[in-house]
């Protein structure tokens, strides 16, 4: 059996920045086994499976250990594959997922993805917090899959070196890092390492937390946020209540085929 494989980089314009992903098209499921072994193979941040079922495509999302419940850069990637190379004429997707409906669509040079939004909630310091950042936080939250820790300063999010074993310890799967930003309205960065990733590049859906957030504390519904990773990169941000509008732009780095024995 042959699949066919694309990897995109995504909330970029260009190669070698933003966040990689691969999309592989299916006809139909295959065992998950053979899923997560491709995950695994890929190697990257998460692997994306859709099949078109209907008038809707449903999407799962694996990294290279486990299946995930929302990724937001596999999905725009998705996206990017579906309007460039399978539907050239379709300008609007329905996803069927483990997170429910997820609207993308193709704006001029962008791509929208509409998600449900995950307004965190306060919650108790973690243990380790401290000797994990070495700096007090100013606020603490968390909602389901993300610890959300925001801090005072725009520049120790860029400069932090993380310790993976001690952010490991403070959440069972993903932590976020947020401040103020000077240039965007504010930045982040994101650590998973309980999933297999130990900084995850460009993190969409982290932004369903990350955007009701800073909308309510800065007072406004449109956001320009920095994922300020090494390779980086730039998501526009709406908070439309109980959903979160997120876009950023996607390019084609790879297109080949898988072999199954």
């Amino acid at each position: 059996m042959k699949l066919p494989i694309y990897q995109v980089d995504a909330f970029t314009s260009k190669v070698f920045a933003g966040n990689p992903a691969a999309v592989v098209p299916l006809n139909y499921w295959l065992d998950d086994k053979i899923l997560q072994n491709i995950a695994a193979e890929n190697n990257l941040s998460e692997t994306a499976f859709f099949v078109k079922e209907r008038e809707y495509f449903h999407i799962r999302w694996m990294t290279p250990i486990s299946e995930v419940p929302l990724c937001g850069h596999a999905t725009l990637a998705t996206g990017f594959v579906i309007f460039n190379f399978i539907e050239k004429d379709r300008n609007k997707i329905l996803f069927q997922s483990k997170s429910g409906e997820l609207i993308v669509e193709r704006e001029e040079e962008m791509i929208s993805l509409n998600f449900p939004a995950n307004k965190p909630h306060h919650t108790k310091p973690p243990k380790g917090l401290l000797e994990c950042f070495g700096k007090e936080p100013i606020d603490i939250l968390e909602n389901g899959f993300f610890l959300l820790v925001v801090f005072d300063d725009e520049n120790f999010i860029k400069n932090y070196s993380p310790n993976f074993d001690l952010i490991r310890t403070l959440h069972k799967h993903a932590v976020i890092i947020t401040a103020k930003g000077k240039e965007a309205d504010f930045v982040s960065r994101v650590f998973v390492p309980n999933e297999g990733i130990n900084e995850d590049p460009v993190t969409g859906s982290a932004h369903t937390v990350l955007t009701p957030y800073w909308s309510e504390k800065l007072n406004k519904t449109k956001l320009v946020a920095h994922q300020v990773s090494k390779r980086g990169g730039e998501l526009i941000c709406e908070d439309l209540g109980n959903r979160t509008k997120i876009c950023g732009k996607a390019v084609l780095y790879m297109i080949g085929e898988i072999y199954l024995v």
